[in-house]
């Protein structure tokens, strides 16, 4: 406990399923959490900042007012999952402009907070910046875990995911020599109530036979962040049951 104590550490989707554990869990670490969240109301403290990851104007005033009121951020957890209503719509389906409004919306929005956190970071000389990936940014969707059932998996996911764990390794390479570290979080899949036999499916092939919870999550996330993972940068730690190892 307390290996984050002190720090200061911007949570980009705070209050959804992931990010409400990966909050809680750096909290519980000793750092003051910003929950940069569309749907907040801004508190005084900054403990919870209303935040539109896809709008500049939102994503620089929040960089400013923390910067303002702390004098330094230690780290940028990018998690926010903005998305298209007709997110998941079978490939030969999608509209074009729908493709680039997620891509926009997502791989656009991490460079964008990244690029003005590492301002203050590259200036203070530490940092740690953490992006959430996903195993289907690494292996490609396994499509029969979707059988018998009306999900699937998105074309764009595995787009963003599998680009934003290259770029998290641009990061590392270029912003190493400043003291700051970029990483990536993997997850596989979370447990959130989905379709009884999608589950089954999952638990029968992932080898720990489970879906992951958030708090599986968010202990990587929290070790990435604190000085025990010092010399860890440019890496993608696959939290996923074994998913990717089969």
């Amino acid at each position: 406990m307390n290996n984050l104590k002190d720090k200061i550490v911007i949570v980009t989707g705070g209050s959804g399923l992931i990010g409400s554990g990966i909050v809680k869990k750096i909290r519980l670490e000793g750092a003051f959490c910003v929950n940069a969240e569309l749907n907040a109301d801004t508190s005084d403290d900054l403990a919870q900042a209303k935040c539109d990851i896809t709008s500049p104007d939102s994503v620089c005033e929040l960089v400013e007012k923390v910067m303002k009121k702390y004098g330094r951020i230690d780290g940028l957890v990018n998690n926010a999952y903005p998305r298209t209503n007709d997110w998941g719509t079978k490939f030969e389906d999608i509209p074009y402009d729908s493709w680039q409004k997620n891509v926009d919306w997502q791989m656009n929005s991490y460079f964008l907070f990244c690029q003005k956190v590492l301002v203050p970071m590259k200036q203070q000389g530490f940092g740690s910046i953490v992006n959430i990936s996903s195993t289907y940014g690494v292996v490609s969707p396994d499509f029969t875990i979707y059988e018998g059932t009306p999900l699937t998996s998105p074309a764009a996911y595995t787009a963003i995911k599998g680009g934003l764990i290259n770029f998290t390794r641009y990061l590392a390479s270029y912003f190493g020599q400043y003291g700051i570290r970029a990483n990536c979080v993997s997850p596989g899949g979370i447990f959130d109530n989905q379709n009884e036999i999608f589950i089954k499916n999952y638990q029968n092939k992932v080898p720990m036979k489970r879906m992951g919870m958030p708090s599986d999550i968010a202990g990587p996330v929290a070790f990435l962040l604190s000085d025990e993972a010092a010399y860890v940068t440019g890496h993608n730690l696959m939290a996923d049951g074994g998913w990717t190892c089969i």
